[in-house]
């Protein structure tokens, strides 16, 4: 696997690493993408001198808008019934699939059991629209249309001021004020931050914690469908591939340093746990997913997550907020709060004493 070895230089600190370095606002600066992922973006931020005390951070699973040409007509208004709800100083989602009008597509002709998504670079700029401020590249769909797909990809993010994360030696760090959040993202492919790799994975996570004072986790991981909500603590496999250990996983990312673990992949809700007083969210579902696979039951259900942490990455506070997703895979804030419900009975019997517990009003409460 290749780490990287970029030097960037952000607020006259040499950092080693690969890393897009994000703050609100225009971008200032440009780099190069590389297929490797050992881009480096700079951009100056418009928020307040003062460092906060906290920063909070929003995050949605799994996010996918078709195949051109079989892609939304106004992509902005098929996210937008999210947006107030996801509002926060850093944003994150997962990108399933490429934002390429090149490439082939990996799948071979009639092949109906293979997927591969891509949609025009411009819908980069739908996401930032959004407030999407880092997008995750670690999963089995950053390749869909090959290499050219994966270089087009990141072009288009950098344009639209993006970071992105999750290409093999790939680091996300931004900033709200002067609190640096570093996201390092991992699948269980050889093409992206491998976590199949826990040598390499824990060395990734070490430097993330030299780029930042807090350090975000994400892994897209386990086995999918609708009978895969529950951790099972073992290594679990779909269509015949090793999809990962997510609770081995996700313990070791706390072990080496995280300061919170995220995950989707499965396309349904998965418990929260609260480990050695840091959070794992083990699945937030889809978040968008264009006349996909939202076709009933725990398939429908999503979730946006909030997170806010210490300067040092110590837990403050959380919430919840349930999203349903339609039969055509737009998702909308769901006033019934079905999704809490059902998390927080897979986090009971996933975790027991160790469940996060969302309460009525939406709010995170780990275990006393």
């Amino acid at each position: 696997m290749a780490w990287g070895g970029a030097v960037v230089l952000v607020g006259g600190v040499a950092a080693i690493g690969a890393a897009n370095v994000i703050s609100p606002g225009p971008p200032t600066s440009t780099t190069t993408t590389t297929l490797t992922g050992t881009t480096s973006t700079t951009i100056a931020g418009t928020t307040t001198t003062t460092a906060p005390p906290t920063v909070t951070i929003s995050a949605v699973g799994d996010s996918e808008l078709g195949n051109t040409p079989d892609v939304p007509a106004n992509p902005l208004t098929y996210f937008e019934p999210l947006k107030a709800a996801l509002a926060a100083p850093i944003q994150f989602v997962n990108l399933e699939g490429t934002m390429t009008s090149r490439g082939s597509s990996k799948c071979a002709p009639g092949d109906s059991e293979c997927y591969a998504f891509r949609v025009p670079p411009s819908f980069a700029r739908v996401y930032r629209a959004m407030g999407f401020t880092v997008v995750n590249s670690a999963n089995n769909h950053s390749h869909d249309y090959g290499d050219q797909g994966v270089i087009d990809t990141s072009n288009a993010l950098r344009e639209a001021g993006i970071a992105q994360a999750g290409l093999p030696g790939q680091i996300a760090v931004v900033r709200d004020g002067k609190v640096r959040v570093a996201f390092v993202d991992f699948a269980p492919y050889t093409n992206t931050n491998d976590l199949l790799n826990f040598a390499a994975a824990r060395q990734l996570i070490e430097k993330a914690r030299r780029l930042a004072s807090v350090v975000v986790v994400y892994m897209h991981a386990g086995a999918e469908g609708s009978d895969a909500d529950h951790v099972t603590r073992t290594s679990e496999f779909y269509v015949g591939e090793n999809r990962g250990n997510p609770y081995l996983f996700a313990h070791t990312a706390i072990d080496e340093g995280a300061s919170l673990v995220i995950a989707s992949g499965p396309h349904v809700l998965r418990g929260i746990e609260f480990y050695r007083g840091h959070l794992i969210d083990y699945s937030l579902g889809d978040s968008v997913n264009y006349d996909d696979f939202s076709a009933g039951g725990d398939l429908t259900m999503s979730a946006i997550l909030h997170v806010t942490l210490s300067a040092t990455g110590a837990f403050v506070s959380g919430t919840f907020t349930s999203v349903k997703l339609s039969q055509s895979g737009q998702g909308f804030v769901d006033p019934t709060h079905a999704a809490a419900v059902f998390v927080n009975q897979l986090s009971r019997e996933d975790f027991a004493t160790n469940a996060v517990i969302i309460e009525p009003n939406g709010s995170l409460a780990p275990p006393k």
